[in-house]
C-alpha cells in the first residue's frame, strides 16, 4: 500500500532534496511550495504524513496545521529556521507531532518520519483493538470517547489535538494511579524520553487550559512532584 507524504516548503532546494531521500524510500510525494496549494489537495487525498515549513509566502505552518488538524490526525513535522522554544511548543500545541530546526541532515528527518509513521500505525491498530474492549470514561463531567473521537466537559465538545487526546486517553486508562512523564512519552510518542524532553509538560498545560483547570487546585490531571501525573 502506498504512503503518501506531503512537503508543503517554499525553499524549492530544501523541498527537492526532502523529495529525493523520500521517494528512496518508496514513498510517494506531493510537493507544494505554498499553503494555498497544499490545501486544495489535502481536501482532495489522503495523506499518512505531513511536513511542514514554518515561514510559507501566504498561509504560515502553524495555520496550515491547525487547518490540517480540523479535519485529520496523521503525523505532521514542523520545518524552521528559528530555534526559539516558544516557537516549538506553538508548534506542538496545535497538533505538530515533531519539529525539526534548519539546517538538517536529511538522514535525521527520514528517522523522523520512520519514527511517526511506525506511531502513527500503532495508535491505529490500538484504536481498532478498543474497540472491542472499553470505548468511553466518564470522570466527573468530563467524557472522552474513543470510538468517536471526541471529549465533552459538562456537555460542551473540546478541541483536542491527537495528542492531547492521546495523552488524556492514557491518562483515563490509568485512572486513580500515577503515570510518568516518561511513560507518557514512551507510549504516546513511541520514542525514547530524555530528562530534558519538556514535550509532555507543554501538552498537559495546554490539556489544563482546554479543561479550564484551576491553577493550584486542577480538578482532573494532577502533578504527582518528581512522580508523574494522575487523573482521579
Amino acid at each position: 500500500m502506498d504512503v503518501n507524504i506531503l512537503i508543503v516548503e517554499d525553499e524549492k532546494d530544501i523541498a527537492d532534496l526532502l523529495e529525493v531521500y523520500l521517494k528512496n524510500d518508496g514513498y510517494v510525494v506531493y510537493k507544494f511550495h505554498s499553503g494555498t496549494e497544499a490545501l486544495k489537495k489535502i481536501e482532495q487525498l489522503e495523506f499518512d504524513l505531513a511536513i511542514l515549513d514554518v515561514m510559507l509566502p501566504d498561509i504560515d505552518g502553524f495555520k496550515l496545521c491547525s487547518k490540517i488538524r480540523e479535519q485529520f490526525f496523521y503525523p505532521i513535522i514542523m520545518l524552521t529556521a528559528k530555534v526559539e522554544d516558544t516557537d516549538k511548543i506553538t508548534g506542538l500545541t496545535i497538533g505538530a507531532d515533531d519539529y525539526i530546526t534548519k539546517p538538517f541532515n536529511p538522514m535525521e528527518v527520514m528517522a523522523r518520519v520512520k519514527t511517526q509513521l511506525r506511531r502513527y500505525k500503532r495508535y491505529n491498530e490500538k484504536s481498532q483493538a478498543s474497540v472491542k474492549e472499553r470505548a468511553e470514561y466518564d470522570i466527573r463531567g468530563l467524557v472522552i470517547n474513543k470510538e468517536t473521537h471526541t471529549c465533552t466537559l459538562y456537555g460542551e465538545e473540546l478541541t483536542l489535538t491527537p495528542m492531547e487526546f492521546s495523552i488524556l486517553w492514557h491518562l483515563c486508562e490509568y485512572q486513580g494511579k500515577v503515570v510518568s512523564s516518561e511513560q507518557l512519552f514512551e507510549e504516546i510518542w513511541g520514542e525514547k524520553f530524555l530528562d530534558n524532553n519538556n514535550t509532555v509538560m507543554a501538552h498537559i498545560a495546554r490539556l489544563r487550559e482546554k479543561l479550564k483547570e484551576p491553577v493550584r487546585k486542577p480538578r482532573f490531571i494532577k502533578t504527582v512532584w518528581g512522580v508523574g501525573y494522575k487523573i482521579e
